[in-house]
């Protein structure tokens, strides 16, 4: 799996890479490093398509996250890789949309198994549908909705840092 010069890679994915996965990049990046897990689990985030790649993070997300003390001014959108299913060991879907598009690009089983709704990890929605996952698209939206975003990642980092923590323990282990 993986040993401490590598460490666990996860990205999280949406539709153009400038609301709701830069958001999650980025709060749970902050949530790993409270946790000490910073460098050896590492995130990073993607779009779907291209349309928005080389542009910045939507400044209601930003708006949104530095409030909290997060600052995305360094963010560039961009477009997912196909590579990426073989070196990312955990793929965050944002919505069922996502989750699908992935799904179908995998280009097999184990790459599949990688791929997780976000919301997930939420306890409140783990046993739900893959389609009451979801997190719907704030773009079209106002500030409230970027809240509302913001609020359904953050209830999802307590279920996700302890499943990274979890899976850096059993590739720890594995190395032995």
């Amino acid at each position: 799996m993986n040993s401490t010069s590598s460490p666990y890679r996860v990205i999280a994915v949406c539709t153009g890479n400038i609301c709701r996965s830069p958001m999650t990049e980025l709060m749970l990046a902050a949530a790993l490093e409270r946790e000490g897990l910073d460098g050896v689990v590492t995130v990073d985030s993607a779009g779907t398509t291209g349309y928005e790649a080389g542009r910045p993070i939507d400044p209601r997300a930003a708006r949104r996250l530095t409030a909290t003390q997060l600052f995305s001014d360094k963010h560039i959108a961009r477009q997912w890789q196909s590579a990426w299913f073989r070196e990312r060991d955990l793929i965050l879907a944002l919505d069922i949309d996502h989750y699908a598009w992935l799904s179908e690009s995998a280009p097999d089983d184990e790459s599949r198994n990688k791929i997780r709704m976000l919301r997930s990890f939420d306890p409140r929605l783990a046993e739900k549908d893959l389609l009451d996952q979801g997190i719907e698209d704030p773009w079209y939206g106002g500030h409230a909705d970027f809240d509302a975003v913001w609020h359904q990642i953050h209830a999802a980092l307590p279920g996700l840092v302890g499943y990274l923590k979890g899976a850096v323990l059993q590739g720890a282990q594995l190395q032995r």
